[in-house]
């Protein structure tokens, strides 16, 4: 018989999977915009992606794209952000 519910380490797995996803394709959309001179995504809209878990995907795309790579608040900020969200997950399996 097929479980269609989630055990609590799949749910989590399917969130950071899923908002690591949303925040690389924002990152991506909004290089995009730039190269077309259009409205671009907030900084706000990506440090929220950032927040909620998204910093390791945004931060990869990024670099790969060479997107907001002068931009000191993010080079620094999200590898910033990563360490303290990983010390939180740390503190939260003690």
């Amino acid at each position: 018989m097929l479980n269609l519910f989630l055990t609590y380490p799949q749910l989590i797995s399917v969130y950071i999977g899923g908002i690591n996803l949303a925040a690389a394709l924002v990152t991506v959309f909004d290089k995009k915009r730039a190269r077309l001179n259009k409205r671009r995504v907030p900084e706000k809209t990506l440090w929220t992606l950032a927040v909620l878990g998204g910093s390791p995907a945004m931060l990869v795309t990024m670099h790969l794209i060479r997107h907001k790579t002068q931009h000191k608040s993010f080079m620094l900020g999200l590898p910033a952000m990563i360490l303290i969200q990983l010390l939180l997950v740390y503190l939260s399996i003690q």
